[in-house]
């Protein structure tokens, strides 16, 4: 069963659970025989000594479908990498370590810095980056799928449905998007997507007036959700956000190369828990409030090169717009959550409503301060059309670490 309408909107596969985990894991097996599959964990060391990592290596030793894991480690020193080669060495799969902070990787950052074109800062935007390109410098996958090293509910079942899609070469889908419930311990989660991007886009389509780009986005049903899946022909010309954007901007830039046939939303889990950020309204650099306010600014950029004119008074209108519409979602969650037996604090949530407005201005404000910003990372083609052997070195740095290190 699938949802589709021609206004924009994108596929919907849905989890009916008809066939089994066996299955499904037959038949991408007989998949990657012809189109191999990569798998990418962009991870901070932390989440190697936390409650989620050791049971998602567990999971994934039961993979027999995937040709290699390429596991980005950021924050790690050299004992810590050593560590994590161990830790890793478990997979049963052809695997590599990406140390991201290393000696060889800062020596090629700062080649890239030489020519203007290294990234602007570190995180979880970077680490994909780099993990994409050692990817691409292999040539030897069809496939890649990518999901976050910190869910407590993983199972490998939630893998299975993520690349199946895009596996599957009768299917025309180029990128999957995972999407499930965000219930956890009684509670209603999943803030920023209920509480800001919902009534965010419900806004904008009320005060700029309708978008297909708009629409877009509405049919995600978790459009923050870090789990993908993606042909490899895209990656070379894809652009990854280096800020907290890069969920909502790798959504962009689907939508920017493809046509929306060409996308599709799938239901990987019944249920999904994972580490909770902290609101951190004292600190805008960290924490929800700091993604809360790069969310908006990648959705106001997208939108300003489509041609909508932001004005002062454009946002303003929109944060009154917006913290009225999230309000009356914050009506509705209430309400499911009553019904269902979920716990749902109505006084935490309208604050967090009016943190996220505060936000959404401020993110206007920067917008407007600086339209001409460009967060993204350069394309891997631009690496390789101003330095053709970058992607060789890279691999080979890799490659060093690795020999070094792991013994």
């Amino acid at each position: 069963m699938s949802d589709f309408h021609q206004n924009g909107n994108v596929a919907t596969l849905h989890n009916l659970r008809t066939q089994s985990l066996a299955e499904l894991s037959y038949e991408l097996e007989i998949f990657s025989q012809s189109r191999k599959i990569t798998l990418i964990l962009p991870c901070l060391f932390s989440e190697l000594e936390g409650e989620a990592m050791p049971h998602i290596l567990e999971e994934l030793k039961k993979v027999p479908y995937l040709h290699r894991i390429i596991i980005g480690l950021d924050r790690a020193d050299a004992a810590q990498y050593r560590y994590a080669c161990e830790f890793f060495s478990a997979l049963p799969q052809n695997h590599i370590v990406l140390w991201n902070d290393s000696p060889r990787m800062r020596e090629l950052e700062q080649r890239l810095a030489d020519i203007g074109l290294a990234p602007n800062e570190p995180g979880k935007g970077k680490n994909v980056w780099s993990c994409l390109g050692y990817l691409i410098s292999c040539a030897d996958s069809s496939v890649m799928a990518i999901h976050d090293c910190d869910i407590l509910t993983y199972t490998n079942e939630m893998l299975a449905r993520l690349v199946y899609p895009v596996a599957n070469p009768t299917f025309p889908y180029q990128v999957a998007k995972g999407f499930y419930p965000r219930i956890g311990e009684g509670k209603l989660n999943g803030r920023v997507t209920r509480l800001l991007v919902s009534p965010l886009l419900m806004a904008l389509k009320r005060v700029i007036g309708d978008r297909d780009y708009l629409d877009y986005l509405r049919s995600f049903r978790y459009p923050l959700s870090g789990e993908f899946a993606m042909r490899t022909g895209i990656l070379p010309d894809l652009r990854i956000p280096s800020d907290w954007g890069l969920e909502i901007g790798i959504l962009s830039e689907a939508w920017r190369n493809l046509a929306p046939q060409a996308v599709c939303q799938v239901e990987i889990a019944d249920a999904y828990d994972h580490k909770h950020q902290t609101l951190s309204e004292e600190d805008a650099s960290t924490g929800l409030s700091r993604m809360s306010t790069d969310i908006c600014k990648s959705i106001f950029r997208k939108l300003a090169a489509d041609g909508t004119v932001f004005t002062f008074h454009v946002f303003r209108t929109l944060k009154a717009t917006y913290y009225r519409c999230a309000l009356d979602h914050l009506d509705a969650y209430y309400n499911d959550a009553q019904m269902n037996g979920l716990k749902l604090d109505r006084h935490r949530e309208e604050q967090t409503i009016e943190l996220f407005a505060e936000n959404l201005m401020r993110a206007g404000q920067i917008f407007l301060e600086n339209p001409h910003e460009t967060p993204f990372i350069s394309t891997w083609n631009r690496v390789h059309s101003a330095d053709p052997s970058f992607l060789h070195d890279l691999k080979a740095a890799a490659a060093a670490d690795l020999a070094e290190f792991s013994t």
